[in-house]
Protein backbone atom coordinates (compact mmCIF):
# COMPACT_ATOMS: atom_id res chain seq x y z
CA UNK A 1 0.00 0.00 0.00
CA UNK A 2 2.74 2.12 0.82
CA UNK A 3 4.11 1.61 -2.29
CA UNK A 4 1.08 2.34 -4.09
CA UNK A 5 0.39 5.55 -2.52
CA UNK A 6 4.19 6.50 -3.26
CA UNK A 7 3.70 5.77 -6.51
CA UNK A 8 0.28 7.81 -6.98
CA UNK A 9 1.57 10.96 -5.48
CA UNK A 10 5.00 11.62 -7.23
CA UNK A 11 4.03 9.68 -10.82
CA UNK A 12 5.56 6.07 -11.50
CA UNK A 13 8.08 7.13 -13.20
CA UNK A 14 9.14 10.07 -10.75
CA UNK A 15 8.70 6.88 -8.34
CA UNK A 16 10.86 4.75 -9.53
CA UNK A 17 13.45 7.95 -10.81
CA UNK A 18 13.68 8.41 -6.98
CA UNK A 19 14.18 5.02 -5.87
CA UNK A 20 17.29 4.59 -8.00
CA UNK A 21 18.44 7.26 -7.10
CA UNK A 22 18.08 6.62 -3.43
CA UNK A 23 19.46 2.93 -4.01
CA UNK A 24 22.73 4.38 -5.57
CA UNK A 25 23.56 6.33 -2.77
CA UNK A 26 22.69 3.63 -0.51
CA UNK A 27 23.99 0.43 -1.81
CA UNK A 28 27.51 0.19 0.08
CA UNK A 29 25.84 0.38 2.92
CA UNK A 30 23.11 -2.00 2.58
CA UNK A 31 23.84 -5.59 4.20
CA UNK A 32 22.03 -7.25 1.60
CA UNK A 33 24.26 -6.41 -0.55
CA UNK A 34 27.44 -8.02 0.17
CA UNK A 35 27.76 -10.80 -2.29
CA UNK A 36 27.13 -7.88 -5.03
CA UNK A 37 29.97 -5.83 -3.54
CA UNK A 38 32.18 -9.05 -3.45
CA UNK A 39 31.35 -9.29 -6.86
CA UNK A 40 32.67 -5.82 -7.57
CA UNK A 41 35.71 -5.91 -5.98
CA UNK A 42 36.66 -9.16 -8.47
CA UNK A 43 36.45 -6.66 -11.20
CA UNK A 44 39.57 -5.78 -13.50
CA UNK A 45 39.77 -2.25 -13.89
CA UNK A 46 39.66 -2.59 -17.77
CA UNK A 47 37.94 -4.88 -20.10
CA UNK A 48 33.78 -4.82 -20.21
CA UNK A 49 31.03 -5.72 -18.03
CA UNK A 50 27.59 -6.61 -19.00
CA UNK A 51 24.71 -5.81 -16.78
CA UNK A 52 21.72 -7.83 -18.30
CA UNK A 53 18.76 -7.16 -16.78
CA UNK A 54 20.06 -3.48 -15.65
CA UNK A 55 16.75 -2.72 -14.22
CA UNK A 56 17.03 1.02 -12.71
CA UNK A 57 20.78 1.22 -13.64
CA UNK A 58 21.64 1.71 -9.90
CA UNK A 59 23.90 -1.73 -10.13
CA UNK A 60 25.12 -0.66 -13.52
CA UNK A 61 26.28 2.93 -11.66
CA UNK A 62 28.32 1.23 -9.24
CA UNK A 63 29.75 -0.97 -11.63
CA UNK A 64 30.61 1.70 -13.62
CA UNK A 65 32.35 3.58 -10.56
CA UNK A 66 34.54 -0.06 -10.50
CA UNK A 67 35.63 0.19 -13.86
CA UNK A 68 37.91 3.72 -14.44
CA UNK A 69 39.52 2.27 -17.72
CA UNK A 70 36.74 -0.12 -18.76
CA UNK A 71 32.75 -0.10 -19.49
CA UNK A 72 29.30 -1.28 -18.28
CA UNK A 73 26.68 -2.25 -21.37
CA UNK A 74 23.51 -2.43 -19.64
CA UNK A 75 20.67 -4.00 -21.29
CA UNK A 76 17.24 -3.32 -19.83
CA UNK A 77 14.00 -3.71 -22.15
CA UNK A 78 11.31 -2.28 -19.67
CA UNK A 79 10.30 0.92 -21.18
CA UNK A 80 9.71 2.50 -17.44
CA UNK A 81 13.04 0.85 -16.33
CA UNK A 82 14.68 2.15 -18.98
CA UNK A 83 13.81 6.08 -18.55
CA UNK A 84 14.82 5.27 -15.41
CA UNK A 85 18.35 3.93 -16.32
CA UNK A 86 18.82 6.58 -18.62
CA UNK A 87 17.99 9.00 -15.59
CA UNK A 88 20.74 7.30 -13.36
CA UNK A 89 23.41 7.58 -16.48
CA UNK A 90 22.74 11.02 -17.05
CA UNK A 91 22.37 12.38 -13.01
CA UNK A 92 25.38 10.33 -11.69
CA UNK A 93 27.59 11.17 -15.30
CA UNK A 94 27.90 7.70 -16.05
CA UNK A 95 30.35 8.16 -19.22
CA UNK A 96 31.57 4.36 -19.90
CA UNK A 97 27.37 2.56 -19.74
CA UNK A 98 25.87 1.66 -22.64
CA UNK A 99 22.23 1.23 -22.85
CA UNK A 100 20.75 -1.78 -24.70
CA UNK A 101 16.85 -1.70 -25.36
CA UNK A 102 16.14 -5.29 -26.01
CA UNK A 103 15.90 -8.54 -23.66
CA UNK A 104 18.13 -10.97 -24.36
CA UNK A 105 17.51 -14.93 -24.23
CA UNK A 106 18.11 -18.02 -27.08
CA UNK A 107 16.66 -16.61 -30.15
CA UNK A 108 16.85 -13.52 -32.23
CA UNK A 109 12.88 -11.53 -32.66
CA UNK A 110 10.62 -10.28 -30.32
CA UNK A 111 8.97 -11.28 -26.98
CA UNK A 112 6.09 -10.46 -24.53
CA UNK A 113 7.28 -8.58 -21.24
CA UNK A 114 4.90 -8.29 -18.17
CA UNK A 115 5.16 -5.48 -15.25
CA UNK A 116 3.47 -7.06 -12.14
CA UNK A 117 0.82 -5.81 -10.51
CA UNK A 118 0.55 -6.25 -7.04
CA UNK A 119 -2.37 -4.77 -4.30
CA UNK A 120 -2.28 -1.61 -7.41
CA UNK A 121 1.46 -1.21 -6.80
CA UNK A 122 3.90 -1.43 -10.05
CA UNK A 123 6.77 -3.93 -9.14
CA UNK A 124 9.14 -2.85 -11.57
CA UNK A 125 11.85 -5.52 -10.02
CA UNK A 126 10.10 -8.49 -10.59
CA UNK A 127 9.65 -7.80 -14.22
CA UNK A 128 10.24 -10.63 -16.60
CA UNK A 129 9.68 -12.63 -19.97
CA UNK A 130 6.29 -14.22 -20.35
CA UNK A 131 6.97 -17.87 -20.56
CA UNK A 132 5.55 -20.96 -20.07
CA UNK A 133 8.08 -21.82 -17.59
CA UNK A 134 7.86 -19.00 -15.66
CA UNK A 135 4.36 -19.44 -13.16
CA UNK A 136 4.74 -16.51 -10.79
CA UNK A 137 4.05 -12.93 -11.00
CA UNK A 138 2.53 -13.26 -14.35
CA UNK A 139 -0.40 -10.29 -13.91
CA UNK A 140 0.16 -6.76 -14.76
CA UNK A 141 0.82 -4.64 -17.70
CA UNK A 142 2.17 -6.36 -20.81
CA UNK A 143 4.45 -4.84 -23.67
CA UNK A 144 6.21 -6.30 -26.69
CA UNK A 145 9.91 -6.12 -26.90
CA UNK A 146 12.85 -7.07 -29.25
CA UNK A 147 14.66 -9.72 -28.57
CA UNK A 148 18.39 -10.85 -29.16
CA UNK A 149 21.11 -13.90 -28.35
CA UNK A 150 24.72 -12.07 -26.75
CA UNK A 151 26.21 -14.14 -29.35
CA UNK A 152 23.97 -12.59 -32.42
CA UNK A 153 25.76 -9.26 -31.13
CA UNK A 154 29.02 -8.71 -33.11
CA UNK A 155 30.89 -5.91 -31.51
CA UNK A 156 31.14 -7.64 -28.42
CA UNK A 157 33.11 -10.60 -30.36
CA UNK A 158 35.54 -7.33 -32.21
CA UNK A 159 39.23 -7.16 -31.51
CA UNK A 160 40.19 -5.34 -28.55
CA UNK A 161 37.17 -6.25 -26.85
CA UNK A 162 37.33 -8.27 -23.56
CA UNK A 163 34.54 -8.69 -21.83
CA UNK A 164 35.60 -9.76 -18.34
CA UNK A 165 32.03 -10.45 -16.42
CA UNK A 166 28.38 -10.95 -17.03
CA UNK A 167 25.63 -9.69 -13.86
CA UNK A 168 22.63 -11.40 -14.92
CA UNK A 169 19.16 -11.18 -12.93
CA UNK A 170 16.19 -11.84 -15.28
CA UNK A 171 13.69 -13.36 -12.87
CA UNK A 172 14.05 -17.01 -14.01
CA UNK A 173 14.64 -16.48 -17.84
CA UNK A 174 18.46 -16.84 -16.93
CA UNK A 175 18.21 -20.25 -19.02
CA UNK A 176 17.67 -19.21 -21.86
CA UNK A 177 19.83 -16.33 -21.87
CA UNK A 178 22.99 -18.61 -21.25
CA UNK A 179 21.61 -20.98 -23.82
CA UNK A 180 22.15 -17.64 -26.45
CA UNK A 181 25.99 -17.06 -24.93
CA UNK A 182 27.82 -20.35 -25.65
CA UNK A 183 29.71 -18.98 -28.12
CA UNK A 184 30.59 -15.36 -25.82
CA UNK A 185 31.09 -18.12 -22.86
CA UNK A 186 33.93 -20.10 -24.92
CA UNK A 187 35.39 -16.49 -26.63
CA UNK A 188 35.95 -14.57 -23.59
CA UNK A 189 35.69 -16.81 -20.12
CA UNK A 190 34.12 -14.40 -18.34
CA UNK A 191 33.08 -14.20 -14.65
CA UNK A 192 29.75 -14.92 -14.15
CA UNK A 193 27.64 -13.37 -11.37
CA UNK A 194 24.26 -14.18 -11.29
CA UNK A 195 20.30 -14.75 -9.27
CA UNK A 196 19.18 -18.05 -9.06
CA UNK A 197 16.06 -19.31 -7.39
CA UNK A 198 15.74 -23.02 -6.34
CA UNK A 199 13.99 -24.46 -9.13
CA UNK A 200 14.58 -25.87 -12.65
CA UNK A 201 16.09 -22.90 -13.94
CA UNK A 202 18.77 -23.11 -11.84
CA UNK A 203 19.34 -26.51 -12.56
CA UNK A 204 19.93 -25.80 -16.02
CA UNK A 205 22.24 -22.71 -15.63
CA UNK A 206 23.72 -25.31 -13.79
CA UNK A 207 24.25 -27.67 -16.15
CA UNK A 208 24.80 -25.06 -18.93
CA UNK A 209 27.66 -23.83 -16.91
CA UNK A 210 29.80 -26.88 -16.45
CA UNK A 211 29.70 -28.03 -19.74
CA UNK A 212 31.40 -25.35 -20.05
CA UNK A 213 34.43 -25.59 -17.70
CA UNK A 214 32.59 -23.58 -15.09
CA UNK A 215 32.70 -24.34 -11.38
CA UNK A 216 29.71 -23.01 -9.37
CA UNK A 217 31.07 -21.03 -5.77
CA UNK A 218 29.17 -18.72 -3.33
CA UNK A 219 29.94 -15.85 -1.18
CA UNK A 220 30.93 -17.22 2.25
CA UNK A 221 33.16 -14.99 5.08
CA UNK A 222 34.53 -12.50 2.42
CA UNK A 223 35.83 -15.95 0.01
CA UNK A 224 34.28 -17.71 -2.28
CA UNK A 225 34.03 -21.61 -1.85
CA UNK A 226 32.15 -24.62 -3.92
CA UNK A 227 28.62 -24.85 -4.19
CA UNK A 228 27.04 -27.50 -1.46
CA UNK A 229 23.55 -27.23 -1.48
CA UNK A 230 22.84 -29.18 1.97
CA UNK A 231 25.48 -25.92 3.38
CA UNK A 232 24.24 -23.43 1.09
CA UNK A 233 21.04 -23.99 1.11
CA UNK A 234 19.84 -20.09 1.45
CA UNK A 235 21.90 -18.84 -1.67
CA UNK A 236 20.57 -17.08 -4.76
CA UNK A 237 23.49 -15.53 -5.62
CA UNK A 238 26.14 -17.33 -7.34
CA UNK A 239 29.40 -17.44 -9.09
CA UNK A 240 30.83 -18.98 -11.94
CA UNK A 241 34.14 -19.31 -12.34
CA UNK A 242 35.98 -20.54 -15.44
CA UNK A 243 38.81 -23.53 -14.62
CA UNK A 244 39.72 -25.18 -17.60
Amino acid sequence: MVKYLLQSILGYRRYIRCFAWFKVKTLRTDSREQDFMYFLSMLPNEGTVLDIGANLGFLSAHISCQLPHGNVIAFEPMPDNLNALHYVVKQFQLNNVRVEAFALGNEDGQVEMVLPVEGKAKQQGLSHVVHKEITQHNEGIKFKVPIKKLDSLSYLFDKGVTITALKIDVENFEQYVLEGAKNLFNTHHPLLYIELWDNENQKNCFQIMKTMGYSVKVHVNNALVDFNKSMHADKINFFFIYTE
